[in-house]
């Protein structure tokens, strides 16, 4: 069992006094259209209004990967008046309000729940699938704690939000402490896009605290190649150096990754950081995300790319999340030709069809 004594003890006491690289540059982070104007030298007048729906956050260091308005960082990053027109989203089209049996849990699933940690993030992205939470006041966590004491079937608990690496290193390990403290909770996955947002935040002392609760799992979110840095590969490199398992999701997004050679080398490069494409997800139908959205086929047309030109290991399920509170199903391109009671005929990445026999012809 960790210590959760131990754990404080390791968060060096000078913090409390000298804000940490990561709070600094967070507080500089940019939330009105005047300073993005000045430093791209375009006019925003648009911007403003969407802000009082949709806030605005972009930290020094995820402003300073934007080449210019437009390009792929740009668009996750920066309001669309878009994001006002949108007529055909809803709040919350994945039913997580009604599937919360306490306020800040998702309970989904029959063994995992998805635990909102936070509701701030380093970066506010425009595509997010909890537009209606950003910014909002967290919830308190001893409902949700209680809620898994009282749950034996949850073997799994998601930190989520928000980003959960927001909190800072001694609200977390007393967060993570009271989970690990629950004996039917196996596992602990923790989702950020921080390694790539803001990836200071990874410091050795947040390395150090969540690999003392193996098993442990972080899930992170990159969606560009030019979204990795030398900065973020330090900061993936520091956590899976310290045995955290590292996942990625990638949401596809038009403007932005729906091609086949981005989402190829993003998936390449991941791999070589250590860090296992998970998720390459349908964006979900979420009011102000539209122009975000691709065909299906689209996503079905990169897997099929995916497959014999990337290690397997690279490939990623590609996953819609059912409105109405489905759940994720994965969907994968058509390899199945024909099938007959002996045999199916089946293509393959190159487009050849093979015959694969299931019974002996003797």
């Amino acid at each position: 069992m960790f210590s959760s004594q131990k754990s404080l003890q390791s968060i060096p006491a000078s913090s409390a006094a000298s804000p940490p690289e990561w709070k600094t540059l967070l507080a500089q982070s940019v939330t009105t259209a005047g300073p993005l104007a000045e430093r791209f030298g375009v006019s925003l007048a648009h911007v403003e209004p969407v802000l009082r729906n949709f806030p605005m956050r972009i930290n020094p260091y995820y402003l300073s990967l934007i080449r210019e308005p437009g390009d792929p960082l740009w668009r996750q990053a920066v309001p669309d008046v878009a994001e006002q027109a949108d007529a055909t989203g809803t709040d919350d089209p994945l039913c997580e309000e009604r599937l919360s049996p306490v306020p800040g849990l998702i309970h989904r699933y029959p063994d995992r729940v998805v635990l909102l940690a936070s509701q701030q993030c380093a970066m506010y992205c425009r595509f997010c699938m909890r537009k209606r939470r950003v910014s909002a006041p967290p919830d308190r966590t001893d409902a949700a704690i209680d809620y898994l004491r009282r749950t034996p079937a949850v073997h799994e608990v998601i930190l989520s939000g928000g980003d959960p690496l927001m909190l800072d290193d001694t609200p977390l390990a007393r967060l993570l402490e009271s989970i690990r403290e629950i004996n039917h909770v196996r596992l602990i996955r923790v989702h950020s896009r921080m390694p790539c947002t803001l990836p200071h935040r990874v410091t050795g002392d947040l390395v150090r605290l969540l690999a003392s609760f193996q098993p442990l799992f972080l899930n992170i979110h990159f969606n560009h190649p030019d979204e990795i840095t030398d900065r973020s590969r330090s900061a993936c490199a520091r956590l899976a150096d310290a045995g955290i398992p590292l996942g990625s999701q990638t949401v596809l997004l038009k403007g932005v990754n729906d091609n086949a050679a981005v989402i190829h080398r993003l998936m390449e490069i991941l791999l070589c950081m250590r860090v296992r494409p998970y998720y390459l997800h349908q964006v979900d139908r979420v009011c102000g995300t539209a122009h975000f959205q691709t065909p299906i086929d689209k996503g079905l047309a990169i897997m099929k790319h995916l497959r014999g030109r990337l290690s397997g290991m690279g490939v990623p399920h590609f996953m819609v999340d059912l409105p109405g509170g489905g759940g994720k199903v994965p969907l994968t391109p058509d390899y199945v030709v024909e099938k007959q009671p002996d045999h199916w005929k089946l293509r393959n990445f190159e487009g050849r069809v093979f015959s694969y026999f299931l019974k002996s012809s003797n």
